[in-house]
């Protein structure tokens, strides 16, 4: 698969992962796409051949061929078994295959599977028969396998450097990823190989023509999308998800927090008591607002998912968007887009609570049921590590690193890579507020839907936004009691 149709697959996968639970994944909540990846166990690569792969360099660790000759000395040939799911990276895993076979003598054996499948493999697997060594963990399931034991604290080998070489490189991904999406408690269980959060993209010919400036406050926002809508014939303001249900709860989320809003009290998730926050006045604020910024959007906006959003910002409908930051890629490729020369890219803009925006992703995790830490956690090292990480992206991986993000070479293929940076820079703020950015309550799905569905209400013009908190407060309420 080439490099651009990489890159489109893995938009598609990743932005089903804010529409529901899902996060840069095959999609459990609605993902209409999965790259092309086996759907069966099957063995990658042949037994490595003695006397053929690289020697350690004096033993050290400090050469990729050094650590595999010393990998591939104490593990002595054995195999381990990883579960994956479809999902672009997991190509980029194989492709990236023979030659950590080659290097450390460890066989493996893939069961990718689509996401759906995937969890419950993995937690039958952990609680039973212990057969995989690998686990591809959602950002969102950290919660449920933190509290049932699951993985091991992946810190314990991440800092170790008895056995993680310096070009490994922990602190090169990026805060928000590695201590957002990765933990759970406060304590991280997974190194991050895919990710995404969310920014704004804008017209710059539309901006310099009439001397404005890219928002950096919700205001700002606000008031640009109110300038440019009917500005001139046939262009709208901005355009975002809103269809009814999680799509338009997922497009709420996207600056809900960036006011102090939010469905619940996510310090009293886990207790007998978990408060539903709809309407406090943060909450109400945010829900106003976002209502206030759709009335800038196409009129059939309360269809649109991230899908329909992007559209029309890609056929120059509308002078602004805010969404995943997955997209980016399709959005500056001309074949598919009329505005690919002439678009910029900033943060979510701060609201009156600071900064915050979508964190998710995908993982790679050593389950505590494995029979070999040792080998999954060289299979990790080469996989994630920062040594590989240009080579994997170049292969259709996502980039969780602050180097990916800083090279020069990606920058120039992917020109939104230096706002996806500060994106996560700010995005971090939901991390230093102890946030998950989809509270990991076992009935999110259902409250996503209700509040979602309310909010849709007030969009058409049937309900207040007063009404409508107090309409999903009592439903959330009543579900989760």
């Amino acid at each position: 698969m080439k490099s651009k149709e990489k890159k489109l697959t893995a938009i598609l996968l990743c932005s089903a992962m804010a529409v529901g639970l899902c996060a840069c994944g095959g999609g459990s909540s609605g993902s209409t796409a999965a790259a092309s990846a086996p759907s069966a166990e099957q063995s990658s690569g042949q037994e490595a051949s003695s006397g053929d792969a690289p020697q350690a360099q004096s033993g050290s660790m400090d050469t990729l061929e050094g650590w595999g000759a010393i990998v591939k000395e104490k593990s002595d040939g054995k195999k381990i078994t990883v579960a994956m799911a479809s999902h672009p990276s997991t190509d980029a895993f194989q492709q990236m295959a023979d030659e950590f076979i080659e290097l450390t003598g460890i066989q493996v054996l893939w069961d990718v599977v689509e996401e759906t499948n995937l969890k419950n493999k993995e937690i039958l697997d952990a609680q039973g028969a212990g057969n995989y060594d690998v686990f591809m963990v959602d950002a969102f399931w950290m919660s449920e396998y933190a509290s049932k034991n699951i993985l091991i604290p992946i810190e314990e080998y991440a800092l170790d450097t008895e056995i993680t070489p310096s070009w490994f490189d922990y602190e090169d991904i990026m805060p928000a990823y590695r201590d957002g999406i990765a933990s759970a408690g406060g304590v991280n269980y997974g190194i991050p190989t895919a990710g995404e959060t969310r920014f704004v993209a804008y017209r710059t010919d539309l901006f310099d023509k009439y001397g404005k400036e890219p928002p950096k406050t919700m205001d700002e926002f606000l008031e640009l999308a109110q300038f440019f809508n009917g500005k001139e014939d046939g262009l709208y303001g901005v355009s975002m998800r809103a269809q009814r249900g999680i799509h338009f709860a997922s497009g709420w989320m996207s600056l809900m927090y960036n006011f102090g809003g939010g469905f619940l009290d996510q310090s009293t998730i886990g207790t007998d008591d978990v408060k539903v926050t709809c309407t406090t006045p943060e909450t109400v604020e945010s829900l106003q607002f976002f209502t206030d910024l759709l009335k800038c959007a196409p009129p059939d906006v309360g269809s649109y998912t991230h899908e329909e959003a992007l559209g029309a910002f890609l056929s120059g409908k509308t002078a602004m968007w805010l969404d995943a930051t997955a997209l980016a890629a399709q959005i500056t490729d001309p074949e598919s887009s009329v505005v690919a020369d002439k678009v910029g890219f900033v943060p979510t803009p701060t609201g009156p609570a600071g900064d915050g925006a979508a964190l998710a992703g995908w993982n790679l995790a050593i389950p505590q049921s494995s029979k070999n830490k040792d080998e999954a956690w060289a299979f990790i090292t080469y996989m994630a590590g920062k040594e590989k990480a240009e080579e994997y992206v170049k292969l259709g991986g996502v980039a969780t690193r602050a180097s990916v993000f800083d090279n020069q070479e990606l920058q120039a293929d992917n020109p939104s890579y230096e706002a996806q940076k500060a994106a996560l820079v700010a995005a971090e703020g939901l991390v230093q507020k102890g946030l998950s950015w989809i509270p990991q309550h076992e009935s999110i799905n259902q409250i996503l839907e209700i509040t979602g569905g309310y909010g849709s209400s007030v969009l058409a013009g049937d309900m207040t936004v007063e009404d409508a908190c107090e309409g999903m407060q009592k439903d959330v309420e009543d579900l989760i009691k």
